[in-house]
């Protein structure tokens, strides 16, 4: 339950740092660096980051950013699916 609460908080964040991105380069105001947009995206908020990039279309044209964050949520979602697999998630978090 704490996993499933905390996805929900990241990817809102996410979300919304992509839509006050969005508004402070209409504005000219301070932007938020893609480094940090890109961290929470690798910190589980890649579906929240790719929802926001589509909806506000923010960030799109622009790479490699784009190029990045489609390899981070390919990759999260490669992880989900071994985990989701037993054997696979038996091997991946067997202690060494």
């Amino acid at each position: 339950m704490t996993l499933i609460l905390y996805l929900i908080a990241i990817n809102a964040l996410a979300l919304t740092l992509f839509f006050y991105d969005k508004r402070q380069s209409q504005s000219g105001g301070w932007r938020i660096p893609e480094n940090t947009l890109l961290g929470i995206a690798i910190l589980g908020g890649s579906i929240g980051a790719k929802i926001a990039q589509m909806k506000f279309r923010h960030k799109t044209r622009k790479q490699p950013f784009g190029r990045i964050l489609n390899i981070i949520l390919i990759l999260q979602f490669i992880l989900i699916l071994a985990l989701s697999i037993p054997q696979t998630r038996a091997l991946l978090l067997a202690p060494n």
